[in-house]
């Protein structure tokens, strides 16, 4: 017999490349940022590899290697202006993601973002975008420590109200998972962000999917959830 799926009521999930497709927009950002401060281009995957420790990290490994940390602080602040004003130009919701939020949602499922983009930008999106869906998002700040710390995640399941033994994270990449750990959570992972599957298979999660559909077999049904 088929081994039944363990359902959750709760997902707490990373944002980019998992919610949105927001490659090319921080791309565009981080060359801004290096033709501002007269430094080479760097191409699409190399920006999509940087992904998922924070935009600092980003922009260290983006800047040519011996770069001063003058240039490199400047080149983040160029990247940081640019991006403000630039997030929404090419970011879109990953086909069919909307209608499984909206099915969370109608079954009452606990939701929020937890990412490493800076909390402005992360707060912003999450309004633009799912507005009406997920209402908690939480960044990178000054107060709150950038995954794979696990405390914006716990921070966010306490707002919620929500239990670890049914809560989840899903996200597309390593840091992801490595969060996921850290905070005693189970951890779904993504294959159409930033990381391929072949890069994640290595990774201790309970499930890669391929499909935001497939999200729907974690989550208690409707009945079940009724009933508690």
């Amino acid at each position: 017999m088929k081994k039944m799926n363990k359902k959750y009521k709760t997902m707490i999930f990373d944002l980019d490349g998992t919610l949105l497709d927001t490659l090319d927009d921080l791309w565009h950002a981080v060359n801004h940022g290096m033709q501002e401060n007269g430094l080479p281009s760097i191409e699409r995957k190399t920006c999509a590899d940087n992904l998922g420790h924070g935009i600092e990290y980003l922009i260290r490994r983006s800047v040519p290697e011996g770069t001063d940390e003058e240039t490199t602080m400047q080149t983040l602040a160029s990247f940081r202006d640019y991006y403000a004003a630039h997030d929404e130009e090419e970011t879109r919701i990953f086909d069919g993601m909307t209608e499984v939020l909206q099915e969370m949602r109608r079954r009452g499922i606990g939701m929020a973002i937890v990412s490493n983009k800076f909390d402005r930008a992360v707060k912003e999106l999450c309004a633009h975008y799912f507005e009406g869906l997920i209402e908690l998002a939480v960044g990178e700040s000054e107060t709150v420590k950038k995954k794979p710390a696990p405390d914006a995640v716990l921070k966010s399941m306490h707002l919620l109200g929500a239990e670890k033994a049914e809560t989840v994270y899903v996200g597309d990449s390593e840091v992801d998972a490595q969060t996921a750990k850290n905070a005693g959570l189970d951890c779904i992972l993504c294959d159409w962000g930033m990381r391929s599957r072949d890069r994640l298979v290595g990774e201790k999660a309970i499930a890669i999917i391929s499909r935001p559909s497939q999200l729907l077999d974690y989550v208690v049904p409707e009945e079940e959830k009724a009933c508690n």
